[in-house]
């Protein structure tokens, strides 16, 4: 039998590092499996802000990759400016600590360059693809944002060939935190909403990432909705012992507003009221980090304590995640973001080490750590808690004990989630 043919559309493709090209690096790696042949179409010239070449090690040589330029309007302003590159990445100042041209860079961001800055590849991107489609007889597409002027490739191709058209969201598209930093004008605000309308209710099958996502997005359309979240990968990583020191690491960007200050309360009274746990903990931050959060850790008194990495390739990230003795992830804590549940949040539950997440109540992550068994979830006014917590894990590590026994995980495996995604595409 002949292998049904599906067109990916991404703006993320190796070399791109960070967490936007995991999940259809992966999708791409396991289709194949599910007698489905992934075509992926991606910029030829991107401005990723983050870059990781090992990743190129990972895309089959037998998969088709076809390539256009786009023209990235960050490329110019980071002739005038280096925070171009911060905000590409999502790290953003708090707002009485921008600068005159953040300010002005926001605002061109989200007025001019509706709904992205990658929307001027919409059009050249729908002719290359329109003669593709028909030369080789493809009848399914897949967009993926953000950012989310993809789907509207995805929209135009659907109304010019007819093809069925999946919409997969990585984030949601106005309600995300991050939108509502661009100093929307209120008639920009009215435009992303009505793209934000059309899509919802013009695509044959939407995918979200989380429970709250799909709750958001019914409100807004009838079509239909499945979640797959992101996952895991198999990882030939081996790590022949922990970290010498009692290590609390958080792999990842650190964005200003991710900044738990009753975390950095609750670690500045343990390395206080304890010498042993002042000698031994060691916060190790990996990654990109916002300004804001470093000058709170000065703040504690902590930054004898920080070990600031910066980025790492994927592979070196996972060694951290093994080697170290407790896992740290950190969301704002917001209404808004009580959607996000972050890939790393996979690879850390199969990194067999205690989880600490500090996030907004009722976030969807917090049930998903509970159900597995994989760590302990805190709200922001939680301190007693958090400290309780974290002194036990302390005795748990000066006791050679620290460790976790997680339950339920295959189920987030990238191959049975890709399984998930292949019965949406080729419905038996």
């Amino acid at each position: 039998m002949d292998k049904k043919k599906v067109l990916i559309i991404t703006y993320y493709w190796p070399p791109a590092g960070g967490p936007g090209v995991q999940r259809w690096l992966k999708f791409v790696k396991y289709l194949p499996e599910f007698n489905i042949e992934p075509i992926v179409y991606c910029p030829s010239n991107a401005n990723y802000p983050i870059l990781d070449q090992s990743l190129q090690s990972e895309v089959d040589p037998s998969i088709t990759i076809l390539q256009q330029p786009i023209k990235e309007p960050y490329k110019l302003a980071q002739l005038f400016s280096k925070k171009s590159k911060t905000i590409s990445k999502g790290i953003i100042a708090e707002k009485n600590k921008q600068s005159l041209i953040e300010r002005l860079m926001l605002f061109v961001r989200g007025n001019f360059f509706i709904p992205d800055a990658r929307k001027n590849w919409v059009k050249p991107s729908v002719n290359y693809l329109s003669t593709y489609i028909l030369d080789f007889n493809i009848d399914t597409i897949i967009t993926s944002g953000p950012p989310h002027s993809l789907h509207l490739i995805g929209i135009q191709l659907q109304q010019k060939l007819g093809v069925k058209w999946i919409a997969d969201f990585r984030d949601p598209w106005t309600s995300i935190g991050y939108h509502k930093q661009l100093k929307l004008t209120k008639t920009s605000a009215k435009k992303h909403k009505n793209l934000e309308y059309k899509v919802l209710n013009s695509a044959n099958q939407i995918i979200v990432t989380s429970p709250s996502t799909k709750t958001e997005f019914e409100q807004i359309t009838n079509q239909s909705i499945s979640v797959i979240t992101n996952g895991y990968d198999k990882e030939e990583v081996v790590v022949n012992q922990l970290d010498k020191k009692f290590t609390l690491s958080h792999i990842g960007s650190l964005l200003s507003k991710r900044n738990p200050q009753v975390l950095w309360k609750v670690l500045q009274d343990l390395k206080q009221e304890d010498q042993d746990f002042a000698n031994q903990f060691q916060l190790n931050l990996v990654g990109s980090v916002g300004e804001e959060i470093l000058q709170s850790i000065a703040k504690f008194d902590l930054t004898n304590s920080l070990n600031n990495v910066g980025y790492l390739t994927h592979i070196e990230a996972i060694e951290y995640q093994k080697k170290s003795q407790l896992l740290l992830l950190i969301e704002i804590d917001s209404e808004d973001t009580k959607a996000i549940i972050p890939g790393k949040i996979f690879e850390y539950m199969v990194a067999n080490r205690p989880i600490i997440a500090i996030g907004p109540k009722g976030a969807d992550v917090a049930s998903i750590i509970k159900d597995t068994n994989t760590g302990v979830f805190f709200n922001y006014q939680e301190y007693e808690a958090l400290k309780q917590t974290i002194k036990n894990h302390f005795e748990a590590y000066k006791n050679n004990n620290l460790s976790t026994n997680p339950v339920g995980l295959q189920r987030y495996s990238r191959r049975q989630l890709t399984k998930k995604l292949a019965s949406l595409i080729n419905p038996c």
